[in-house]
């Protein structure tokens, strides 16, 4: 076990002379690969401070029941009981809107009043509005499953001309949700390949800088494990350390950003604010980014170290 010990610090401590020797290309290129990984790591923060607060939403739907013109008020009314026994399971809000009641909130409302008055009678039937409570962007494809199902039953009810439910945008924000994350992993594959190449590049002309050192340890005898762990070292340390300033440009920038939300949230009376990764976040993070040098580094010196033999 010492000596296993004693051959990765010896490794390490080939790493940081290599990085030592030439530490202008190294910060270049661990500048190079922060700007890489400060796109996924920023939409990262951001769909995690998106998330508890979309999952918290409310969304309340509500169900627009309509009326056949020709159906009496006394029966319009008498609906009320089924539908009060329908939404039994839901919290639910029934109100009940008299087509006159419909009609002057359409002219108090719209630009149109004008033309209303030439219509003479009265053209809207009488209807119901349920808002339901309850529900969140969490669940909100069952949700919206539940509600279309409760639209189905109450369009069997009798004199119901036609059932309208808003829950509509519920799935769109449930789909737009997935569609954001489906976006950022494939952004943080694409520049993850990115981050690979740059240290595999990176590599490649350290092994031809030094294949002439290579070379003479091999005639001493020294293993390939022995002459490849440097190099592995130096693509984790990259990635690493890439992942660090990355990290911390994420955080930098959250500072104005906050500063334009505190001021665009506080029109909706909210304190919402971006707020960094938590720790574990960060330190899982910084280990994709040292696993990401680590597998640039790997590709490279098997690739060049075997040419070189």
């Amino acid at each position: 076990m010492n000596i296993w010990f004693r051959q990765h610090r010896f490794a390490f401590g080939g790493a940081l002379a290599t990085i030592r020797k030439s530490p202008g290309s190294f910060l270049f290129n661990v500048l190079v690969v922060a700007v890489a990984l400060a796109l996924p790591f920023a939409g990262l923060t951001l769909l995690d401070n998106v998330r508890p607060l979309s999952e918290q939403l409310s969304v309340d739907p509500e169900i627009s029941l309509f009326m056949k013109p020709g159906v009496p008020r006394e029966d319009a009314q008498a609906l009320a009981p089924q539908l009060q026994q329908l939404l039994a399971g839901s919290h639910a809000r029934i109100s009940f809107v008299p087509r006159e009641q419909a009609l002057d909130s359409l002219k108090t409302r719209s630009d149109i009043a004008d033309v209303i008055e030439t219509l003479g009678d009265n053209p809207l039937p009488d209807s119901y509005v349920m808002k339901l409570e309850g529900f969140t962007t969490s669940a909100a494809r069952a949700d919206a499953a539940r509600v279309d199902l409760l639209a189905d039953h109450m369009r069997q009810l009798p004199g119901v001309e036609s059932v309208q439910v808003d829950s509509a945008w519920v799935k769109r924000l449930a789909a737009l949700l997935g569609v954001l994350r489906l976006a950022l992993l494939l952004l943080a594959v694409t520049l993850g390949v990115v981050v690979i190449a740059v240290v595999f590049n990176t590599i490649r002309l350290q092994v031809l800088t030094q294949k002439e050192e290579i070379a003479v340890s091999k005639l001493l005898g020294a293993t390939d494990n022995f002459i490849h762990r440097p190099f592995y070292y130096t693509g984790a340390l990259l990635g690493l350390c890439s992942g660090a300033v990355a990290l911390g440009a994420v955080a930098l920038a959250l500072r104005p950003l906050n500063t334009a939300i505190a001021e665009f949230a506080r029109l909706y009376a909210s304190e919402f604010q971006l707020a960094a990764l938590p720790p574990l976040g960060v330190a899982g993070l910084l280990a994709i980014s040292a696993a990401l040098g680590l597998v640039g580094a790997l590709l490279s010196v098997q690739r060049h170290l075997a040419r070189l033999k």
